[in-house]
């Protein structure tokens, strides 16, 4: 059993992912933002239609193509890469360090407490009816899951198949699909809980939500 506090500690002494943006293809670089400490955002609007910061540009057969920031944060370093040098795909060229949201310190949490369903196939997932009527009205957390209970239903090249859980028994805490959307193999599906664990979760999800301060 993973101890969440101590993992919600280990987040707080490093509240931030690190982001290394490389080199797409090959080509000479022209940075844009090049110095540590240099705030940029990320892609947004509904859609994420509005490119996020301009890092940098990489020049082709003379077409320039755009380096944008995939995340908010800041510029942390820098690669081994001097302006107007020519690159190799894959090549380093900065790291940004993106500082969690309490959203993503939940998520994180949660992907390691909890026992992750995943796909076996690739496919859109239904629950079945009777469980969809209850997560729907109740909350996934009033549904109790079982080994070997069927559970989805996978819709795949004009087909339906049942789909049983195989796993711990508890229950649903995390839903991690949409219903229609397609869902790759090995993404989780849901997230299960051990009711005797679900106290511990519940109190430090409420900790972050009050507690975790975000920076811009």
């Amino acid at each position: 059993m993973i101890d969440v506090k101590e993992l919600l500690r280990e987040l707080r002494e490093e509240p931030y992912e690190k982001i290394v943006i490389r080199a797409p293809h090959s080509g000479k670089v022209e940075f844009v933002a090049s110095e540590p400490g240099v705030r940029v955002v990320g892609p947004s609007g509904t859609w994420k239609e509005v490119q996020g910061t301009l890092l940098a540009r990489l020049e082709r057969e003379q077409v320039k193509r755009p380096i944008f920031a995939p995340q908010k944060g800041e510029v942390m370093s820098l690669g081994d890469v001097q302006n107007g040098q020519f690159v190799q795909a894959g090549q380093e060229l900065m790291t940004i360090r993106h500082f969690l949201t309490k959203e993503e310190v939940i998520a994180r949490i949660l992907r390691r407490s909890l026992s992750l369903f995943p796909a076996p196939e690739k496919g859109k997932y239904y629950f079945f009816p009777e469980v969809d009527i209850k997560i729907k009205t109740k909350g996934s957390q009033t549904v109790h899951v079982e080994d070997g209970m069927e559970l989805f239903i996978l819709s795949r090249m004009k087909r339906e198949t049942s789909v049983r859980y195989s796993g711990p028994a508890g229950i649903i805490y995390a839903v991690y699909f949409e219903t229609n959307d397609s869902v790759d193999r090995d993404s989780p599906l849901i997230g299960v809980c051990p009711e005797s664990q679900l106290g511990q979760i519940q109190e430090v999800v409420s900790r972050v939500q009050s507690e975790w301060e975000e920076r811009d």
